[in-house]
């Protein structure tokens, strides 16, 4: 079978003139417009060579480089860099990213065709001389992002006590991560003795993040989970800008349990931003009032936007308190909503202020509650949507 080359530009007519040129040497040709797509399609097609583009809009080549080399699945992929950017420092980025060539625009034909093949003969000769008896891939973890238009909506409370009911219901490995260094809440709420777990691998080079070092900083939680812990020190807010690092911690953590769900806390961040393709489903908290649900809206617009796809969007109405100012129902809500809502929480002030005290979870404390219930049911369609064929 001819090898397969995944081709990633935003610049069309590269697209078709680069991949012309290959097929007519016998390559069979996939494409890709986006950073996002190329991630997709490279998970999904796993090419011999991935050709890849350096400015991009969004996703930049150098990010998509480094979340391919982050992920077991595509970390061996061969990477050519062909792009119009030719000063040393951007080649010097470019194989700090994780590139094994760099081709500059314009180029010959026959110039290209060799470095693609002198890449393509390294990678089959390495190929050949590891184990052929290592084990099979493995599969990914069904990855949850929870987000809201602002703060204050309970983001952090649905992330922890969706991944107790996924485990009560699986009882599969589950791991909740606050990805929000220097705001976290978790720790306070649960009884955190140490809760510098994120910032230490925030201050790690990102190829010396692996799944142990990951391990041995998860919490293990008496309701089943595991916990990656943000620190509550404000002066660690400045690790978000640790892009890199993050991409390698999800990248990992996709290879450690069945179901990842990660707190994104509010708006759309750069990190948010970069790790959206990531996910397999978002789930945006909203709350039932109009002006709230109105900037929920346009939250919702701008990941997709950003390029995720509205199938993989979901709503989670969260009547928080109880309030002598008229709410909206849920069919007031879908009014103004572009996704369905998926579900909705009751108000129970009284059952968070107990699992508080006790530092528990409480969907996982009175499992029989109105909440239990209702993030059983919501733990119910996730494992529904996660054992369904992934979408591309």
């Amino acid at each position: 079978m001819s090898e397969k080359i995944l081709i990633v530009d935003d610049d069309l007519d590269t697209l078709r003139l680069v991949g012309l040129m290959l097929q007519k040497q016998g390559f069979q040709i996939v494409a890709a417009s986006t950073g996002a797509q190329g991630l997709e399609l490279a998970l999904s097609e796993l090419p011999d060579l991935i050709i890849l583009d350096v400015m991009m809009p969004g996703m930049d080549g150098y990010q998509v480089a480094r979340r391919l080399r982050s992920n077991e699945k595509t970390l061996d992929i061969p990477i050519l860099m062909f792009t119009a950017k030719s000063q040393l420092d951007d080649k010097v980025s470019g194989f700090e990213a994780g590139a094994d060539d760099y081709l500059t625009k314009p180029t010959h034909p026959t110039e290209l065709q060799a470095h693609v093949k002198a890449l393509l003969a390294r990678s089959t000769k390495a190929k050949v001389t590891t184990n052929p008896s290592s084990k099979p891939l493995e599969d990914t973890a069904h990855t949850i992002g929870i987000i809201a238009a602002r703060g204050g909506l309970g983001v952090t409370t649905v992330a922890v006590n969706l991944a107790g009911a996924l485990w009560q219901r699986s009882e599969k490995n589950v791991i909740m991560a606050e990805f929000r260094p220097g705001q976290a809440t978790l720790g306070y709420d649960l009884g955190f003795d140490k809760t510098t777990a994120l910032t230490e691998l925030l201050n790690t080079p990102p190829r010396e993040i692996t799944r142990s070092m990951i391990d041995e900083k998860l919490i293990k939680r008496p309701e089943g989970i595991k916990v990656l812990a943000a620190s509550t020190r404000p002066k660690d807010t400045v690790l978000i800008q640790n892009v890199p690092q993050f991409e390698a911690i999800l990248g990992r953590l996709e290879y450690m349990a069945r179901y990842v769900v990660v707190d994104l806390g509010s708006g759309i961040s750069p990190l948010t931003q970069k790790l959206l393709p990531s996910f397999k489903e978002i789930i945006v908290v909203v709350e039932p009032f109009e002006n709230s649900l109105r900037q929920s809206k346009e939250l919702i617009d701008d990941l997709a936007e950003m390029g995720v796809n509205k199938e993989h969007l979901y709503v989670l109405a969260n009547y928080r308190l109880r309030s002598d100012t008229p709410q909206l129902s849920v069919t007031q809500m879908q009014l103004l909503l572009p996704v369905p809502i998926d579900g909705s929480l009751t108000p129970a002030p009284e059952l968070y202020q107990q699992a508080t005290r006790r530092h528990l979870i409480a969907s996982v404390m009175i499992m029989d509650s109105l909440t239990g219930q209702q993030f059983a049911t919501l733990a119910g369609k996730i494992e529904t949507r996660s054992s369904k064929p992934a979408q591309v």
